[in-house]
């Protein structure tokens, strides 16, 4: 049965899940009756940080236009350019096996593609979730459901998995960013 968390809670994820390596985290969300005659393409990203939060080079930023680490150990399935549909909008998969020792932490985020000219935000998307199943057996381990504590902001880091003592844990973060790619690309230190 999958842990349920809530915003800021750490969890183990490979210390209770002996032998876990090969893992699909799912990105899902709904859009709020919107007409703005626009549809929402939300994007999902993951960016592959040393200690200090930052990527050692863009190539650690894996998105709809760069879908795969050069180590392998994170890809990421592919643009949803309209969220329909049930189950997960988007999926990036993670071989922990894989991650290259400098890398200490994968930050997983979605923002809203072309949000200031659409004007859309994060207040007009609900039932965001996040969770982790173990891609061998299929099973949810970890699950996060963001809630509605959005308004005006066109990011979300949604969570982190990160190593600790040997070990990986998953982070529930849910911290919202105006500014939408752009500023994410900026905290994480991708030169846009």
């Amino acid at each position: 049965m999958a842990v349920n968390l809530s915003k800021g809670q750490k969890v183990d994820l490979t210390k209770g899940n002996p032998g876990l390596s090969k893992i699909v985290v799912g990105l899902g969300w709904d859009t709020n009756k919107y007409d703005g005659g626009f549809d929402f393409d939300l994007d999902a990203s993951a960016f592959l940080c040393g200690d200090n939060g930052k990527v050692f080079s863009d190539q650690d930023f894996i998105f709809y236009s760069n879908l795969k680490h050069s180590s392998g150990c994170v890809c990421h399935t592919g643009d949803n350019t309209t969220g329909t549909g049930t189950g997960d909008d988007e999926v990036i998969q993670v071989d922990l096996s894989l991650v290259p020792d400098n890398i200490s932490r994968i930050a997983f985020t979605v923002t809203i593609y072309d949000a200031d000219t659409r004007h859309q935000n994060f207040g007009q998307v609900s039932n965001a979730y996040i969770h982790i199943i173990d891609q061998t057996t299929g099973t949810e381990i970890i699950r996060y459901d963001l809630g509605e504590d959005f308004s005006i902001e066109t990011a979300v880091v949604v969570g982190e998995i990160y190593r600790y003592n040997n070990e990986w844990k998953f982070n529930a973060i849910g911290s919202g960013f105006s500014g939408g790619l752009y500023a994410l690309c900026q905290n994480f230190g991708v030169n846009v």
